[in-house]
């Protein structure tokens, strides 16, 4: 591996925490990635004898499961994203540091960053947490990703949106100016929860918000198609509800193919069964891969690339290097954990607690439990889907209870209070606050 300047003398966090003999006087704890686990991990160590680096690609941590709604226009995007170091400003021993992670020395135990596209630098740590999270897969076909963007960042959501309304745009355009072209459909590859919310989200859209804003074109006649390879939708939800949320879409005019694996995407469209289907916008939403990192520690990786574990959350023969959230893979009673918020929230806790009671001397915890809280998944308004063990519910209620938990983790209150407020104007007045066409430099 290519030799890079080291921390040892001239990092300004290792200055601070310098002894008199030149090296930290504390152990240093590095965390990668600002997600749910990463975050998570931080906050539990805040009382711990220990000196916590956070690093992240960005400046913010971002609240994923509201971002189809950055896509669909019904929330902007500094509504779920909270600085760092503003959630982090009370807790004086963690810093927060904006680089890109590009390697890992394992033996020496050095992380190794980018800033601005500058020579890596090599960060020493005695701990390492792995949050990265994972990126959307395309199953083999990355040139798919330039023609139908995924969901995982804000640029990937504000995008999306630019792409929705400016097909919308189009045909009104084209109806006035020939030819007339009609409208094209919008299609999403993928209907696990994020290509169903993201599909009724669209038919609110389209049905409601911008019902009488077009004069020569109806939104609500642009057709939504909601693709999946496999036999049903909502694979993690149980068959009835899976069933129920089906009828809800399609009663919301959305249509759903089943066993439909895309075969080509472009400009154009998409080609599903030899069939091709002309499309305004695609919007993936199918699949998940980790990331390159997971190859720089050497540990056994799943089909997906994500990283084995120990049951303390450890890579097998590492047990200072800590994997969580999505990029790990860990399986309780058999069955592998869902790649959801609360996985990676109470691994992120869990493993704060490891840390710190070796630290500290104490007797550790026990193997890491995920306490299953319940899987929910929204439809539209006034519909979503609650099921906790043999506990399945759909309607109203389990929409309210979706609606509180997601402003309850928003990481700043200015966040749950900027949500609610826009949810309530939008959900009494039909409007969406945030339909600008924005596209990024290049586009």
């Amino acid at each position: 591996m290519k030799r890079v300047r080291s921390d040892t003398g001239g990092d300004p966090i290792a200055r601070e925490s310098a002894g008199p003999g030149g090296g930290r006087s504390r152990p240093r704890v590095v965390v990668v990635g600002g997600g749910f686990g990463g975050l998570a991990a931080t906050r539990a160590l805040r009382h711990a004898p220990l000196d916590v680096l956070l690093v992240d690609r960005t400046n913010h941590h971002l609240f994923q499961p509201l971002l189809y709604q950055v896509a669909t226009a019904a929330l902007s995007a500094a509504e779920i994203a909270s600085p760092l170091r503003q959630v982090l400003q009370r807790q004086a021993n963690a810093t927060v540091v904006m680089a890109e992670a590009v390697g890992l020395e394992v033996e020496e135990r050095r992380l190794l960053l980018r800033i601005d596209g500058e020579e890596p630098v090599a960060i020493d740590y005695d701990y390492l947490v792995l949050a990265t999270g994972v990126r959307h897969s395309y199953f083999g076909h990355p040139e798919h990703e330039r023609f139908a963007p995924g969901l995982k960042t804000l640029e990937d959501a504000t995008s999306v949106r630019s792409r929705i309304l400016a097909a919308l745009e189009r045909s009104e355009a084209r109806a006035i100016l020939p030819p007339d072209r009609g409208p094209s459909a919008l299609v999403l590859v993928g209907a696990g929860p994020t290509g169903v919310e993201m599909a009724g989200a669209l038919a609110e859209l389209t049905r409601g918000t911008l019902a009488g804003e077009f004069r020569r074109v109806d939104p609500g006649s642009v057709g939504i198609l909601l693709l999946e390879a496999g036999p049903r939708i909502l694979p993690t939800f149980h068959e009835d509800l899976a069933s129920r949320a089906r009828s809800r879409l399609e009663r919301m005019g959305v249509e759903i193919r089943l066993g439909a694996g895309v075969e080509a995407v472009d400009s154009r469209g998409v080609r599903v069964g030899g069939e091709w289907i002309e499309a305004a916008a695609v919007i993936w939403t199918a699949g998940v891969a980790a990331p390159s990192i997971a190859a720089w520690v050497g540990a056994e990786t799943d089909r997906a690339g994500r990283i084995r574990v120990e049951p303390n959350l450890s890579v097998p023969g590492r047990p200072e290097i800590f994997v969580i959230g999505d990029l790990a893979a860990h399986s309780q009673d058999g069955r592998a954990l869902p790649g959801v918020a609360q996985v990676a929230l109470q691994g992120g806790r869990y493993v704060a607690k490891v840390i710190e009671s070796r630290e500290r001397a104490r007797r550790f915890p026990g193997p890491f439990r995920y306490r299953d809280l319940g899987n929910l998944a929204v439809v539209g308004r006034n519909f979503a889907l609650f099921e906790l063990g043999c506990l399945r519910l759909a309607g109203w209620l389990p929409w309210v209870l979706w609606a509180t938990l997601h402003l309850a983790q928003l990481a700043l209150f200015n966040n749950r209070l900027l949500v609610f407020a826009q949810w309530v104007w939008s959900y009494f007045t039909w409007q969406r606050g945030s339909r600008l066409i924005h596209w990024r430099s290049g586009s």
